[in-house]
């Protein structure tokens, strides 16, 4: 009780006698300090559930026994590739970053047609200048920030470095064998496609589960299908690159809730843009990869499973072991 301004307050008589103004500034100071006490606690997001150590979040839920339920909802063997194309004109969120993807082919040491031994050996090989976060792709746990502070509260002159990460490295992740479930929003909203800065909200998410008969569980990952980039991306990839219907705030904490792995959306960063708060940027990124460990996937391909009505089925997403990396280009491949 030492540090407490309300046990520090002199004599109320005496102050109210012959300094009211006083007393009054003590006493404004006295609630604001109580009212922002509990205010600054609840910014503190760190340690996680899984410990102060922790940096997997939720793929901490991944296991044998999720991978083995997720099997048994094969029932046609058909599989979908869910990833786009990546390449020099492939749209990369450009407003916050200037990513791009160039490859070249080289054919090493076989200048004028040269080749090698006496049966002519010759071959080519490519290298690729390219920013990770260009086409599908998954962000880790050391992509988003709070204040210089990441998920479990670490800080970032604690791990980042030009060479990459020594925390939160995608290399490090596990490969991902869990049940997916696909809610077709656009659908249940009775349209082709969903308008940029569109939210996706609570009542959204549990009515078109409802409506599509599947119930989202712990470990699961959820992807949402907006109709967005069936719509824009190769119509409008100008408007797609920058703008986005997505996730709301409250829906992605709903979601949290309920113990998904990750969630994602046929979109380039999952939440709505212009958002619900334009001061605020990317506050859905910030809940779940930084308060929660729960993981991003943008640029998701769903109509393929919305034609065939696949809600729920097998997901495997093999992770590249880029050591260090912040994020990576994937190729999700939904079995059914």
């Amino acid at each position: 009780m030492k540090d407490n301004p309300l046990t520090q307050l002199p004599n109320q008589s005496r102050l109210s006698k012959n300094n009211p103004t006083v007393f009054t500034k003590l006493v404004c100071l006295a609630i604001f300090t109580l009212l922002w006490l509990p205010a600054a606690a609840e910014d503190k997001w760190w340690p996680s559930k899984w410990g102060a150590d922790d940096r997997m979040g939720s793929m901490n839920l991944l296991t044998p026994q999720k991978a083995i339920e997720a099997a048994k909802l094969i029932k046609t063997g058909k599989s979908y590739a869910l990833g786009m194309e990546s390449g020099p004109d492939t749209p990369a969120g450009a407003d916050l970053t200037p990513r791009s993807f160039k490859l070249s082919v080289v054919q090493p040491g076989q200048l004028l047609g040269k080749t090698f031994g006496k049966n002519g050996f010759g071959f080519n090989d490519d290298f690729v200048n390219v920013w990770l976060g260009v086409g599908t792709q998954i962000d880790g746990l050391g992509h988003v920030g709070i204040n210089n502070r990441y998920y479990n509260g670490v800080k970032a002159e604690e791990f980042i470095t030009y060479n990459g990460l020594t925390q939160f490295g995608l290399h490090k992740m596990p490969p991902i064998t869990t049940r997916g479930v696909l809610l077709d929003i656009a659908g249940y909203k009775n349209k082709a496609f969903m308008e940029a800065g569109e939210v996706i909200t609570v009542d959204d998410i549990k009515g078109a589960a409802k409506a599509q008969g599947v119930a989202i569980g712990k470990g699961d990952i959820v992807l949402f299908n907006t109709g967005w980039m069936k719509a824009k991306l190769h119509t409008d990839p100008d408007l797609f690159n920058h703008k986005e219907p997505g996730l709301g705030v409250a829906g992605a904490q709903y979601l949290i809730d309920l113990g998904v792995v990750a969630i994602g959306e046929d979109s380039f960063g999952l939440e709505a843009a212009p958002g619900e708060d334009p001061d605020i940027l990317f506050p859905v990124h910030q809940l779940m990869l930084v308060k929660h460990g729960v993981y991003v996937l943008e640029n998701i391909r769903t109509e393929e499973l919305v034609a065939d009505k696949a809600w729920e089925f097998m997901l495997v997403i093999g992770i590249p072991k880029y050591v260090g990396a912040v994020q990576a280009i994937i190729n999700p491949v939904a079995i059914r």
